[in-house]
């Protein structure tokens, strides 16, 4: 269909049976025109209704009245270059484009999702031909091999997936990748990223984590700028290590690169949701085609043999010190475990009645580590009186490591020793860029886009 169709009985079942991502012109008596490219369709809509993503990113459902003529534009299919085709097997598309190959690993969330139009919510897309015919240029810097890892709400992604993971970054790396993006659910994203980063110490690439805050389907989606941002770090970036690209403003324009063990998500809907803690974001990139710029301190391109430190122990956990918190309470949550992480208040600081706790806990061989609630800033034990109990009674304060990546942290140590003595001192070192050394407060750099 090169040239307009006029409007006939069949002509929406003409268009439905065209690939979702074709380009189209829809013109309507009148002059109305529209021009985008075909979305799929619903088994629940109506027939006669043909769903259009717009060049502005707004989604519209077109009714082919009477009159109406469809034209099929040429070129590619949107997030396609080379020759239109559904995904290959084994979940791969067409490797077109002349750049160098890099992987996408679909896990979920809501960068993988788009509206249900029959509730009204937002739905998995199962299928890889679905995500590529979602982002527009997907493949315009040179191949993608696009696999389908997990599909999974981000909320339900724990050590068994992050151990996945990071098995699917190795193959990938092994099969020729010059870097891999792990598109994933923004809500713990974070975690995910700081257990990748002591899985893979030695990597020859960047892995690049990155999600969405709003579906595709929405006019505001963050989700086509952060992934062709993400691939561009992928493919580009002089790195080697684990990042996660995300917006560092509420508009299309920079994108920040955040360290994995220095990221936290700090608003549940904000576009610029995800922080770097304690640190300036790690580089920064002005939209999808600016320059990439990486502070001087970011790990390259590793030439040493790619190793996997796989292994996480169910017996770590993270409890929050609130007031109220009471020591049966803690005992009850911590029973069987071989090591908590106390987020507390402030500087490093819990209620009395725990400290006894703690003390008994440790001689009889449990890790506790102490980081802080707060945002920013780091624990400290000779500030406060109750910094020095805290510390007597045989608790290791982190420094600023945030609470999530401290958790990762223990769980991937505690599968690899038993020795309180020296997972204490593995904890508080800086193995991954989690931890910093101390710093004056008017050195610590602000947050956002470098």
């Amino acid at each position: 269909m090169t040239e307009p169709v006029p409007s006939s009985p069949d002509q929406p079942s003409q268009i439905q049976a065209l690939p979702p991502g074709t380009s189209l012109r829809i013109r309507r008596p009148g002059g109305e025109t529209w021009e985008g490219w075909l979305l799929p369709r619903e088994s629940s809509s109506d027939p006669e209704v043909v769903h259009v993503k717009l060049r502005s990113g707004y989604n519209v459902g077109l009714r082919l009245v009477p009159g109406s003529e469809v034209e099929v534009r040429p070129g590619p299919l949107w997030g396609r270059t080379g020759e239109p085709g559904e995904a290959q097997p084994g979940g791969e598309l067409p490797r077109a484009g002349g750049g160098p190959p890099i992987t996408l690993l679909t896990t979920g969330g809501t960068i993988a999702s788009r509206v249900d139009y029959e509730s009204g919510g937002v739905k998995p897309v199962r299928d890889v031909s679905g995500i590529a015919g979602s982002y527009p240029g997907l493949l315009e810097g040179g191949p993608v091999a696009v696999r389908s890892v997990l599909d999974m709400l981000s909320e339900d992604i724990g050590p068994r997936e992050w151990e996945l993971l990071a098995q699917e970054v190795s193959q990938s790396f092994h099969a020729g990748a010059r870097g891999v993006v792990v598109s994933h659910g923004t809500d713990t994203l974070a975690y995910t990223a700081a257990a990748l980063q002591f899985q893979l110490p030695f990597l020859p690439g960047p892995v690049v984590l990155v999600g969405a805050q709003r579906s595709i389907d929405r006019p505001s989606s963050d989700g086509v700028s952060n992934l062709l941002g993400a691939t561009r770090v992928a493919r580009e970036a002089d790195l080697g290590e684990v990042v996660v690209v995300m917006h560092a403003g509420l508009g299309d324009g920079p994108l920040a690169i955040h360290r994995a063990t220095r990221v936290r998500k700090m608003h549940a809907t904000r576009r610029d949701a995800f922080r770097s803690l304690n640190e300036s974001p790690l580089g920064g990139l002005e939209g999808t085609s600016g320059p990439i710029r990486l502070r001087p301190d970011a790990k390259p391109r590793s030439s040493e043999p790619m190793e996997i430190r796989t292994g996480f122990s169910p017996d770590a956990a993270l409890a929050w010190v609130h007031p109220g918190l009471s020591l049966a309470r803690l005992e009850r949550y911590t029973q069987g475990v071989r090591g908590v992480v106390l987020a507390a208040t402030g500087m490093g600081h819990v209620p009395v009645p725990l400290l006894e706790w703690i003390q008994r806990s440790v001689r009889e061989g449990m890790f506790v580590g102490v980081t802080t609630q707060c945002l920013e800033g780091m624990v400290d034990p000779y500030v406060y009186v109750r910094g020095r109990e805290l510390q007597r009674s045989g608790a290791t304060f982190l420094g600023d490591l945030s609470p999530e990546t401290a958790y990762v942290k223990l769980s991937w140590l505690l599968h690899r020793t038993s020795d309180p003595e020296l997972l204490s001192r593995r904890m508080a070192e800086n193995l991954a860029g989690e931890i910093s050394p101390r710093r004056e407060v008017h050195e610590i750099p602000e947050s956002g886009a470098p």
